[in-house]
């Protein structure tokens, strides 16, 4: 367990800028193969993936939701879940680290005045990365904050601690939910190298081991008055914020998924053996096996159709805003949610199973996808997603509005 308050050197060079959904895709496509070829090795030695992170802030995947009148590219949601999806099938942990990134644009576009948004934006299309503060460790639930704002002259302090910080160790800029002098939630942005602020890299988890999810101290860290955010502003009133978040999570799971199928069957194709009574050469020829690899791929292809139905609701929800398209919003997402973490779950599972004994021998380190299905699944429970889901279409009651459905 390690402390710093050392900020990463800030973007040398300015990032590249995406223009439109397809580069979007392809960009995720092109980083992609070098993020999963050292994935496993990064998960045994709980390495974090810097460089690698480099190399996704430089590309401009961090900036593709910033709307075009700010300089970006403003994909659809669409488009967010296929890249996260992409991210995730090759390296799960570093494919979450950016994802409160894209919460916190949202706060921004949401709450933000026309001035913190031209400089935030700009930021983070020159490859500033945006850490994560939000969570705390103590409260009752995870909406219960004791990290407190007060004024000091025309600038503010911070304190408190947090946890599930993940990014803030590779970060910038850290945004920090605190509540106000009046009770309200702000999200205050910090700079990485604050004083008064630390990272401890203490994050012990056995899923998604290089995210950095640990605890950030908040020491009475100063900040300008000009980087304090209303953010309560976006939850006072029906918005898509929720869904938003919640669809990149469902989107990492998918990938998640999907890395655990296809290396099952590389696995299956290349390593395993058949079972005896199987009266087959290869495993490949099982029946057994076949079969489950069709079952597989099909809840696969069903919760990535959920998911990009959940997208495309989302695009229509933010093109025309009112209270039923955002709990429309909300059910689509998290139907897909449902599926999405039941097959990462079920992939994961299913990869031993079908692999054979071999496949659990530590140099195939095969058990980091169970391992970060399980984890991460656990952002949000499931189960109550049925419940919003069967609310909705029984009795006609809107899904909550806090931002974890």
């Amino acid at each position: 367990m390690t402390a710093s308050s050392t900020s990463p050197a800030r973007p040398a060079t300015p990032a590249h800028v995406i223009a439109d959904d397809a580069e979007a895709i392809a960009v995720a496509e092109s980083l992609a193969p070098g993020f999963a070829a050292g994935a496993a090795e990064r998960d045994r030695e709980r390495r974090h993936p810097v460089a690698e992170l480099d190399r996704l802030s430089q590309s401009g995947l961090g900036g593709i939701t910033i709307p075009r009148i700010h300089g970006g590219a403003g994909v659809s949601q669409v488009t967010v879940a296929r890249v996260f999806a992409i991210l995730a099938a090759a390296d799960p942990s570093l494919a979450q680290i950016p994802q409160n990134q894209f919460e916190i644009l949202d706060v921004i576009e949401g709450s933000g005045s026309e001035a913190q948004k031209r400089d935030l934006f700009a930021l983070v299309l020159s490859g500033h990365r945006l850490g994560n503060a939000f969570s705390e460790f103590q409260g009752k639930n995870v909406e219960s904050f004791e990290t407190r704002l007060s004024r000091e002259g025309d600038n503010f302090r911070v304190n408190g601690r947090k946890f599930y910080s993940t990014g803030a160790l590779f970060a910038h800029l850290v945004p920090i939910v605190a509540l106000d002098e009046d009770g309200r939630i702000v999200v205050a942005v910090a700079d990485r190298d604050a004083e008064g602020l630390s990272v401890i890299d203490d994050w012990s988890a056995f899923g998604q081991r290089t995210t950095a999810s640990g605890t950030v101290t908040l020491d009475n860290v100063a900040i300008p008055a000009e980087r304090v955010l209303q953010a309560h502003l976006v939850y006072e009133r029906p918005s898509a914020a929720g869904p938003r978040s919640q669809l990149i999570h469902a989107a990492i799971d998918a990938g998640i998924a999907r890395g655990a199928l296809a290396t099952t069957i590389d696995f299956v194709r290349e390593q395993a053996r058949p079972w005896i009574d199987s009266g087959r050469d290869t495993a490949r020829e099982d029946p057994y096996v076949i079969g489950e690899i069709g079952n597989l791929r099909i809840r696969l292809h069903a919760a990535e159709e959920l998911l990009w139905r959940a997208g495309r609701q989302l695009d229509a929800t933010l093109a025309d805003t009112s209270e039923h398209s955002i709990a429309l919003a909300k059910v689509a997402v998290a139907e897909a949610k449902v599926l999405t973490t039941e097959i990462a779950i079920l992939a994961a599972n299913k990869l031993f199973e079908l692999a054979g004994t071999r496949s659990t021998l530590a140099r195939h380190r095969l058990d980091r996808y169970w391992r970060d299905a399980r984890t991460h699944t656990l952002h949000d429970p499931v189960r109550w997603k049925y419940n919003a889901v069967g609310q909705f279409y029984l009795n006609g009651v809107q899904p909550p509005l806090h931002s974890w459905i």
